[in-house]
């Protein structure tokens, strides 16, 4: 059985859309282990199609490192009723037309690693409204952006409890959360 990763960059405020706005703050080391560890210990992304073009449009030039190289070559999962198979060019890709969540429930049933699904703000409502997360890894900048698209849908069906795995502080007061939902009995309260 799979899990699934959800990794954001996102604001005070939960803002994170079009996270343009990190580029302000220098990322240390830390913030470059965070994101290789996600990367490199996860079996294929899962993506939007709207997130999904926008890296197939700027990684394919950046594959001159470990990172660039494997963003590049790991298998991707891309939801999406729009995106046709000759627009899914951008290494191996498999474009999920059916239910989204019946598809994501169908991989994560799967043996394998696990899946990281990264920026894709409607992807990542339904993975939070439908309980599939099973890891939330945030990146939470110290900016308050006031209006945009926000990771935690407002319509949640009931409130959600995390148990903090690990907190770090990174250069620029970022800082690197890592959450897993608390279990039903009780965990993190």
């Amino acid at each position: 059985m799979s899990r699934i990763v959800l990794t954001e960059f996102i604001s005070l405020d939960g803002v994170m859309e079009e996270p343009r706005w990190t580029f302000q703050f220098e990322r240390g080391p830390q913030g470059t282990n965070f994101k290789s560890e996600e990367l490199f210990s996860s079996a294929a992304l899962l993506l939007g199609r709207v997130t999904y073009q926008g890296f197939a449009q700027a990684w394919p030039s950046m594959g001159t490192d470990e990172f660039g190289q494997r963003m590049n070559s790991i298998p991707k999962y891309v939801v999406s009723s729009t995106l046709a198979d000759a627009d899914a060019t951008w290494g191996p890709t498999t474009v999920l037309r059916g239910d989204p969540v019946a598809e994501i429930t169908r991989l994560k049933d799967q043996p394998g690693g696990d899946l990281l699904a990264e920026g894709s703000c409607q992807l990542a409502h339904t993975l939070i409204r439908h309980g599939l997360v099973d890891e939330y890894r945030l990146m939470v900048f110290p900016i308050v952006l006031g209006a945009g698209k926000r990771l935690f849908p407002e319509a949640a069906p009931e409130p959600a409890r995390l148990t903090l795995a690990e907190a770090r502080p990174d250069r620029d007061g970022v800082m690197l959360f890592r959450y897993q939902p608390a279990s039903a009995k009780g965990e993190g309260r």
